[in-house]
């Protein structure tokens, strides 16, 4: 902050000034309306709201004042406000309306400083930590399952504009996407991926150290199934090309195969129909592929080296998928790599403690009383079952990375599987029990081509690629102007297929549709990746003639008090000044809702709030100190604007 600047209190635990600019301000009307009142400075803070709309709010700030519990009528003790206040460096004006009271900041000085700090903390400020010391620290580098960040990947920087450092020294384990080896990646996995990966650049932001698990469907009789199948219709030359589609062709086949039943005929209608008894040839498909399996828990090399062929080309695939959609993972575990002395463990624990019952040789866990049913822990043959190896995983995690919170980015679908698995921690009293958390989200309706066919992610993408492409080449001069048309129209796409999904409350279900996902108007991501591009290109188009200064000589080369003039362009520009400065709160409240919508519509009313500007608020052709200051906070929009759209994992396109 600015030593011209009055001393302002300190709430380290409520407000950040050196990160925020906007707390400054909070914290000035905290300390006034804490001496007018009498009330802690803290109780004054949490009353002091930003961002708020509606017909009682005239200002930045909205305090409802009967929230404080004073004696006297709630009129009586805003009209005292009123009368007792005194503008100053960081507060303008003050006006009651009933029980409520509007403050406004100082437009000179939240010019200044939201400027000054987006400048500092995007291209002065050192990282406080970047993603290399997580993955030190947490020793991943020394996993034979981990890799590091794939270079040039976007990502944010601790202690960036925008980020806190509230989870400094905590760790969360993130396990999100999570396909099954052999199977398509349906929606399901798609929504996953897209909220796991942003939770996990918002755990970051707010100073957590994150890790990044893909926790894949890798074990159990479907690869007994798929074994069989493989036999009988597998092709090695496919396999290599695509292993994910040519693992799927056969098992649908082979699960074809094992569902074949006899025939019967009708004596009614005559017509030949199934009996509903397997046929000999699918029992025995079935019984092939138990004896897989078992021969997988039991060691047996000829049937791992066959698995571990499927799963390592099958990981292979999903890396490209991944680096495509601008994601990454730390970690590729899943139910193979959990130990079978983990599962062991974790059987006798519960047996020890009484929690488990036998049943016609199966071990089951009852939670009725828990109104959670009853579930199987191990089969009556010995082999193990999906939440066995999720109780094992869960002590894993925790063994290794002390983790403070673990999240299962799942579909709402999970929800009993989860609770089950949570309750049966509990009853195990392990000391992470509570840290679990179940992370839901809705199903996509109607996910398809165009042509309404069910496809893999990679089709959709394509289609959504080649969408952008046909509309990028309606307009030839700037179509010439890019780079790599195919790289951007493929980013477009991407874009429009993960704004749609993130800009509703995750729990919710949507609908996928083509026609509002590639539209370049209205609130999708082709919208959003233009509105960046625009920004981009203010400083292009006024170059050579305006130039901003390098970063270090902007505070003390450039006049922001030719943006407060109160003319209608200055009105303009005051509004996205304050959206820009509101970021660092659109983080926090993230972070503690755990809503990517949240993030969304932050990026789109900042678009909207400089779509509006553009008309008046003008750079070409102004005088110079005008058009520089203009330009510095067209450019820090940009700045926050790219910040935002890193953290729901976008890559922000310098021109389209």
């Amino acid at each position: 902050m600015s030593s011209a600047l009055p001393p302002l209190p300190s709430l380290p635990s409520h407000a950040s000034p050196e990160l925020a600019a906007l707390d400054a301000f909070k914290l000035a009307t905290a300390a006034f309306l804490s001496k007018t009142l009498e009330i802690p400075l803290e109780q004054a803070y949490e009353g002091v709201e930003s961002g708020k709309t509606g017909k009682n709010v005239t200002g930045d700030f909205l305090i409802a004042v009967p929230r404080f519990r004073l004696k006297g009528k709630p009129q009586e003790i805003t009209q005292k406000l009123v009368d007792a206040f005194q503008p100053d460096a960081y507060l303008a004006s003050i006006s009651a309306n009933g029980p409520f009271v509007s403050v406004s900041c100082n437009t000179k000085t939240l010019t200044k400083l939201v400027l000054e700090q987006i400048n500092s903390l995007t291209y002065l400020a050192p990282a406080v930590a970047d993603v290399e010391p997580t993955f030190a620290r947490l020793n991943l580098k020394d996993d034979p399952n981990s890799e590091a960040p794939p270079a040039g990947l976007s990502l944010l920087k601790k202690g960036g504009y925008g980020t806190n450092l509230s989870g400094a020294g905590k760790t969360v384990v993130l396990d999100f996407s999570s396909p099954n080896v052999a199977k398509p990646f349906h929606a399901g996995h798609l929504r996953s991926t897209i909220i796991g990966a942003f939770l996990a650049n918002l755990y970051e932001a707010n100073g957590w150290d994150a890790v990044r698990m893909n926790y894949l469907g890798d074990w159990g009789k479907q690869f007994g199934i798929l074994a069989v199948g493989f036999e009988k219709y597998g092709d090695e030359e496919k396999l290599r090309e695509d292993a994910i589609t040519h693992l799927y062709d056969v098992y649908v086949k082979i699960n074809k195969d094992g569902s074949e039943t006899g025939t019967k005929v009708n004596p009614e209608t005559g017509a030949e129909e199934s009996d509903g008894v397997p046929t000999a040839a699918a029992t025995a498909v079935h019984d092939k592929a138990r004896e897989f399996f078992v021969g997988m828990e039991n060691g047996d090399e000829t049937s791992l080296a066959l698995w571990r062929k499927f799963r390592d080309l099958s990981i292979a695939k999903y890396k490209d998928t991944y680096a495509r959609l601008n994601i990454y993972f730390d970690i590729y575990s899943g139910e193979s790599q959990v130990s079978t002395k983990s599962q062991t463990d974790a059987v006798q624990r519960l047996q020890d403690l009484g929690v488990v019952e036998d049943s016609q040789g199966a071990l089951i866990i009852n939670l009725e009383p828990y109104k959670l049913g009853k579930t199987i822990i191990r089969k009556k043959d010995g082999t193990s079952v999906y939440i066995t190896r999720d109780i094992g995983a869960a002590k894993e995690r925790f063994d290794k990375y002390k983790y403070d919170k673990s999240l299962y980015v799942v579909a709402s679908q999970q929800e009993l599987h989860n609770a089950q698995l949570y309750k049966i921690l509990d009853l195990m009293k392990y000391e992470f029990a509570d840290r679990c958390e179940h992370i839901q989200f809705g199903m996509v309706l109607g996910m398809s081509t165009r042509k309404g066919t069910a496809v893999f992610l990679d089709q959709i993408l394509n289609e959504s690629k080649d969408v952008m492409h046909e509309q990028m080449k309606k307009n030839e001069a700037k179509y010439n102007a890019v780079d790599d048309p195919e790289e951007t129209s493929d980013k477009l796409g991407i874009t429009a297929v993960k704004i749609q999904d993130l800009s509703g409350k995750r729990i919710n279900n949507y609908k996928f549709e083509w026609s509002r996902m590639t539209s370049f108007e209205g609130d999708t991501g082709p919208y959003l990746q233009y509105a960046h591009v625009r920004l981009s290109s203010v400083e292009r188009k006024n170059a050579p003639d305006v130039v901003l200064p390098p970063p270090s000589e902007r505070a003390t080369s450039i006049n922001t008090d030719l943006l407060c003039s109160g003319s209608d362009s200055d009105s303009k520009a005051r509004d996205i000044l304050l959206l820009i400065a509101s970021y660092p709160d659109v983080v926090k409240m993230a972070f503690k809702n755990q809503e990517p919508s949240t993030v969304v519509t932050f990026c789109f009313r900042l678009c909207h709030a400089i779509s509006s500007a553009w008309e008046t608020l003008i750079v070409k052709g102004q005088e110079k100190e005008v058009a520089l200051a203009r330009l510095w906070l067209y450019v820090s929009a940009k700045d926050v604007l790219a910040s935002a759209m890193r953290l729901l994992t976008l890559e922000p396109l310098e021109k389209m």
